[in-house]
């Protein structure tokens, strides 16, 4: 499954509950959800600056990845982005490709 870094940053109502309930509910209550929907949270970490929360987390596909994105942000409480991590075999993958193509693409102007 792929894996992806999920970020966000709380709003006041989020600061609220995170007050209310605590941080290690907020982790146990974010794997809960992700194993909802058939993914897995590996690392759950808070963080001082312009970011609040990092998660890693493998999720089935885009599609859910979108629908995550939906739901944490329509709830309000954070604003949370989703960024596609890539493992070193995978770059290995890419890199191959990026060579092949580099011969047939023509770049604008060229």
């Amino acid at each position: 499954m792929p894996l992806y870094l999920c970020k966000g940053s709380y709003t006041v109502e989020g600061i609220k509950g995170l007050l209310k309930d605590g941080g290690t509910r907020r982790e146990s209550d974010c794997a809960k959800a992700y194993e909802a929907v058939g993914g897995k949270m590996h690392r759950f970490y808070y963080a001082l600056g312009d970011t609040d929360i990092y998660i890693i987390a493998e999720l089935p596909d885009n599609i859910t990845v979108a629908m995550a994105s939906i739901v944490t942000n329509v709830a309000g409480t954070s604003q949370m982005t989703y960024t596609p991590l890539l493992t070193p075999e995978e770059m290995d993958q890419s890199v191959e490709m990026a060579n092949k193509m580099m011969g047939a693409y023509r770049p604008p102007g060229a």
